[in-house]
């Protein structure tokens, strides 16, 4: 696997876990890990940044050799 698959690939992990994230903020969903409650800006936190880290992987691939 070369260099641009590698961060396509990335990228695309990025923008489907920033994506759920936004969709458990837009439905309201409630997580909860052991005893505590996940807040909702956890998730906000879970969609800014993971969708940076998608952008900033396709502009890398979009700029590497293949």
């Amino acid at each position: 696997m070369n260099s641009r698959t590698y961060v396509t690939v990335t990228g695309t992990v990025f923008a489907i876990v920033a994506v759920l994230h936004l969709i458990r903020v837009v439905n309201g969903w409630s997580v909860e890990v052991g005893p505590w409650s996940v807040p909702i800006g956890v998730s906000w936190f879970g969609t800014v940044f993971p969708a940076v880290l998608c952008v900033w992987a396709f502009r890398s691939a979009s700029r590497t050799r293949a």
